[in-house]
């Protein structure tokens, strides 16, 4: 599908790690052919799994960090101890086309960004409870306890942040939860 001569809008989904952000987006963007996803660049090593260039740009530190001092990025964070940013150019370009824009971000990236584009769409992914978030994490075998237990912490902030997002949507079924990201996104 050719995307429309109007500036795309600009989706921020977020919430706490392990909530299936990156699975529903995957299933909105089967879905929704004028939605793009613009790429995150991090200094964190690969998951099982990932493809560089398709779930994030790979670079070292000081890859990133000149990056950031040429404001190649939307939003840029530190996130337990890797750091990720937005890239401007690729979001810019892809709304001059037309298309509308989705980063995957955390809470503190999703924020940052609305400070740069008010006009940016905030989405919360929530939990079913905290329980099941720890369920999920577990399931994905990503990460050692310690690091889930570092996660679990942040959740609870995380989930109070929900309040200053434009939409919440509770990932209780994937079927439900895609389905309302899709109402959400489509034109």
């Amino acid at each position: 599908m050719e995307p429309s001569q109007r500036q795309g809008r600009l989706f921020v989904v977020s919430g706490p790690s392990g909530v299936g952000k990156g699975t529903l987006v995957a299933e909105a963007l089967k879905r929704l052919p004028h939605l793009r996803r613009a790429v995150t660049y991090t200094t964190r090593p690969p998951r099982p799994g990932e493809v560089a260039g398709q779930d994030y740009h790979f670079v070292s530190p000081e890859e990133f960090e000149w990056m950031k001092a040429q404001g190649a990025f939307l939003e840029w964070a530190e996130v337990y101890g890797n750091f990720y940013g937005s890239p401007r150019a690729e979001v810019d370009r892809l709304r001059q086309q037309g298309y509308d824009v989705v980063l995957v971000l955390d809470v503190q990236g999703a924020l940052a960004v609305k400070r740069q584009c008010p006009d940016a769409v905030l989405i919360f992914i929530e939990p079913p409870s905290l329980d099941e978030l720890r369920r999920r994490m577990e399931v994905r075998g990503a990460d050692p306890p310690e690091a889930i237990a570092r996660r679990l912490a942040k959740a609870a902030w995380e989930m109070q942040q929900a309040v200053h997002f434009d939409h919440r949507i509770l990932n209780d079924t994937l079927e439900r939860a895609v389905g309302a990201l899709v109402s959400l996104m489509r034109r």
